[in-house]
């Protein structure tokens, strides 16, 4: 038996809305810049730090938050991305058929690199999400078979980034609240 091919409604541009009203898109479909992003199969690296950092940061995460994954966030009218992990305002959690989050809503956001949205992930993500005044952005990469955590604080005034630190053995920070990882966790997992 064959799959049926995607028929999208129209050819776009798409708005966020779109994502939970065309049919059968594939899993963890993004929408970045009116144009729909289909996502490759997850490396195994990508599992284990999305699962770590989630681990994290839900051990530490203050009553008042929530902490969750592979949502996606309502950026703009035609930016919907789907981050790999998340931390928002519990307030805005709705309902278990909740498909996203408004930005405004949203104090931090994961990225793990993956190898074909490495661009993506590195250089439009991080643009896209400071622009909507997400407060904290982390990218975790895996550079030369080694775990990297860049933790990234927005500078409101100028509306982008600034690196905080750059962790390859423990990640240890206090903002947006005390969180602690052995970075050893995800690497001892490799093969």
């Amino acid at each position: 038996m064959t799959a049926e091919p995607l028929r999208p409604t129209h050819s776009g541009p798409y708005v966020a809305e779109d994502l939970d009203r065309i049919p059968d898109l594939p899993p963890h479909t993004e929408l970045i810049d009116g144009n729909l992003i289909f996502v490759s199969p997850q490396a195994l690296f990508h599992a284990l730090a999305k699962q770590a950092i989630w681990n994290a940061l839900d051990r530490t995460v203050p009553s008042q938050l929530f902490v969750t994954a592979e949502m996606t966030v309502k950026l703009t009218k035609n930016t919907r991305p789907e981050p790999d992990v998340l931390v928002v305002d519990i307030q805005a959690v709705r309902g278990i058929r909740q498909t996203g989050f408004e930005a405004a809503d949203v104090l931090l956001v994961v990225e793990v690199v993956s190898p074909e949205s490495k661009n993506r992930d590195r250089k439009k993500k991080p643009d896209l999400y400071a622009a909507a005044g997400i407060p904290h952005f982390w990218l975790v990469d895996d550079v030369d078979g080694k775990t990297v955590v860049e933790v990234r604080k927005l500078d409101k005034e100028l509306g982008s980034y600034d690196l905080v630190g750059e962790f390859t053995d423990c990640l240890e920070v206090e903002e947006p609240f005390p969180v602690t990882l052995d970075l050893w966790e995800i690497d001892k997992r490799r093969s």
